[in-house]
């Protein structure tokens, strides 16, 4: 015959056993159940991201993406007047394009509104705003450009 402590021991066991394992499994449903919400969260704010960045692409004169220099001047960019400030400085496309480094096409782009520049290119035309007709003929004239690229006389 088994010893009556012994087996009042086994029985507690098996009890404390049994509540236990009712609030583990109570435990593992609402985690599992919070982990699917916050994959859901997650997917989701990745959705509204991209359809952010796509009609910040569609909508002529958005703000750019923000950068990761929070501190960075934010630089307004608008076709009319990046095509005012070449006529204010007599400068064809192709002039303009030397300036900046980048192609008579990608200025054409800019003022059709059909592109934006990216933000290196901001911030050259930024750098431009402040110069006269003189200085942008000078730098002109420069033999090699700030790409490595040889420029034409004007």
């Amino acid at each position: 015959m088994p010893n009556i402590g012994m087996v009042l021991r086994e029985e507690i066991a098996r009890l404390s056993r049994r509540e236990s394992r009712s609030h583990v499994n109570t435990t593992k449903k609402v985690t599992a159940q919070h982990r699917r919400d916050i994959a859901g969260l997650k997917r989701q704010v990745a959705h509204l991201q991209r359809q952010v960045s796509q009609l910040s692409r569609k909508v002529p004169g958005a703000l750019p993406a923000l950068s990761s220099n929070p501190t960075a001047q934010r630089v307004r960019f608008g076709a009319k007047g990046l095509r005012s400030q070449r006529k204010r400085l007599g400068l064809s496309q192709t002039d303009m394009g030397a300036l900046l480094g980048v192609s008579a096409q990608s200025i054409y782009n800019w003022e059709s509104e059909s592109a934006r520049p990216r933000g290196e290119q901001l911030a050259k035309l930024a750098a431009l705003r402040g110069i006269g007709k003189r200085e942008a003929r000078e730098r002109l004239r420069k033999p090699v450009g700030m790409n490595g690229t040889k420029r034409r006389k004007v």
